[in-house]
């Protein structure tokens, strides 16, 4: 080849560019099934309409499910679900553009399967959300789309949102579409009335919700000082049962109590006590790893009030600040923040609990709707044990036994122990094939539960030992001597 004939780099690059052109060109001409179905539905090209986004929390895929099943099925709508079919899908970060443009010299949009995931609710309940779908809506004379994408599977990297993209011609069409689903994803809210709690997801981005089965305490079972549970009761209880009063003479309905009291003396029975009497509340738990989420919690009592919030052993996120050895968590400032950031018209209770009181910080509370009663679970006295003997020896056949002899004999004795007696000595009666529960079983029960010394004592909740002290009254959380109860009152 002479040098005449050989092409510059100017030349080729010219070339290579109307090279590209041409095949563009051709991929424009391009289609699918998939793509005229949907140029058809919409009345023009899919890539050309305005796209409305709206992103949810993974946990709120239930919500947003049973929200599309209402509304693209309500109010004269008509809708048809398609699938999609998209390698890896189940892990990408697909958008409906990212769709549209599969239909290029690099792929052809075309139609699959619905990928579901099943959500798991309360008693074994399902919800089949769709994990990747595509929903053809008609709305009168509009035509819309509307691409579902959940977020991937949770063992693949960093946790993504669930996205929900509407697509119409007209963008206010799409955007009153949104509003009203989004609207319906809160009315019909999975959580609301039910009891959960908030655990870390994988790689500590995402947090799952966990349904509870509440067992259903009585209120004879709750064995406390006279006129403990009433205090609690009328602070827990009546301000709900009285809400509409007090917000007409502009009161606050966000409140806190405070229950403290050694291991084993009724605080989380007297919680589920409460919780059986709140019907229609949500009750949201906060315990262990899950009070890592306590920023998520908060928004969720917003969300579902009226709602129960309980914070179980508080003292290992609420620690006083300033003391010797200790960091201040981070967790602790969450708490107040959501203490604080509540509306007052928010019918929400925080209910706290902790064996130790003595440590905990002041400023829960420094303001008005923090803490506002304080109630110790102390262990119980002479006449409190001869009712729990009573109430826990319900069921079991009893033979020569005298409950007077074992009311002294567990003197110091949590609620907690008294309980594990009686079952122990069941156990015990079953064992040596009696059909009667004896003195001599009680004794032996008694004698198990002890061995081990002082440790083993106090494990089972036997000795005021395994309670420590609260320290000298610092600012209104402790006030001197911890009375049974402490009401904290607003500024008038």
């Amino acid at each position: 080849m002479s040098d005449t004939d050989r092409i510059t780099p100017s030349e080729f690059s010219s070339a290579f560019r109307r090279f590209l052109d041409a095949m563009n060109a051709e991929a424009a001409k391009e289609t699918s099934p998939l793509l005229d179905r949907l140029r058809t539905h919409l009345g023009g090209e899919p890539g050309r309409m305005p796209i409305i986004t709206e992103d949810f929390d993974s946990y709120e895929h239930p919500n947003v499910q049973v929200a599309l099943d209402r509304v693209l099925y309500s109010n004269g709508r008509s809708s048809d679900l398609v699938g999609i079919a998209a390698q890896n899908k189940r892990f990408g970060q697909f958008t409906f553009s990212d769709l549209l443009a599969m239909s290029g010299p690099w792929g052809r949009l075309a139609e699959g399967p619905v990928d579901y995931v099943n959500f798991h609710l309360e008693d074994d309940k399902t919800i089949p959300c769709v994990q990747f779908g595509l929903y053809l809506v008609t709305q009168g004379e509009d035509r819309l789309t509307v691409f579902v994408v959940g977020p991937p599977a949770a063992e693949m990297g960093p946790r993504t949102r669930l996205r929900v993209e509407v697509a119409c011609a007209r963008r206010e069409v799409a955007a009153a579409l949104l509003r009203e689903f989004t609207a319906a994803t809160k009315e019909l809210n999975v959580y609301r009335g039910k009891a959960i709690s908030l655990a870390p997801g994988q790689f500590g981005v995402q947090s799952l919700v966990r349904f509870h089965r509440l067992p259903k305490v009585g209120r004879d079972e709750i064995v406390l000082p006279a006129g403990v549970l009433e205090r609690v009761e009328q602070h827990a209880l009546r301000f709900s049962d009285h809400a509409a009063a007090l917000l007409a003479q502009k009161r606050s309905l966000k409140r806190g109590i405070l229950l403290y009291g050694p291991p084993g003396t009724g605080k989380t029975l007297t919680v589920m006590y409460l919780a059986t009497q709140m019907k229609g509340r949500t009750l949201i738990i906060a315990t262990g790893l899950g009070m890592g989420s306590i920023g998520t919690i908060g928004q969720f009592a917003r969300v579902l009030a009226p709602a129960t919030v309980v914070v179980e052993d508080v003292d290992l996120i609420a620690q006083e600040r300033g003391l010797p050895g200790q960091q201040t968590s981070p967790i602790l400032f969450d708490l107040l923040n959501q203490l604080d950031g509540l509306a007052d018209d928010a019918d929400v209770l925080f209910i706290l609990t902790t064996n130790r009181p003595d440590i905990l910080e002041p400023a829960l509370a420094a303001r008005p709707g923090r803490v506002d009663l304080v109630a110790e679970l102390p262990i119980p006295d002479a006449a409190g044990r001869a009712r729990l003997l009573e109430l826990y020896a319900r069921g079991l056949t009893l033979a020569d036994v005298d409950f007077a002899r074992y009311v002294e004999k567990t003197d110091g004795a949590s609620p907690a122990y008294i309980k594990e007696l009686l079952r122990k000595a069941a156990l015990l009666a079953a064992i040596g094939g009696s059909r009667s529960v004896t003195p001599e079983h009680l004794d032996a029960a008694m004698k198990e539960l002890e061995a081990g010394g002082e440790l083993a004592k106090r494990i089972v909740g036997f000795g005021t030992s395994a309670y420590l002290p609260p320290a000298p009254s610092v600012g209104p959380m402790r006030p001197a001597g911890f009375p049974t109860t402490v009401e904290v009152r607003r500024p008038s």
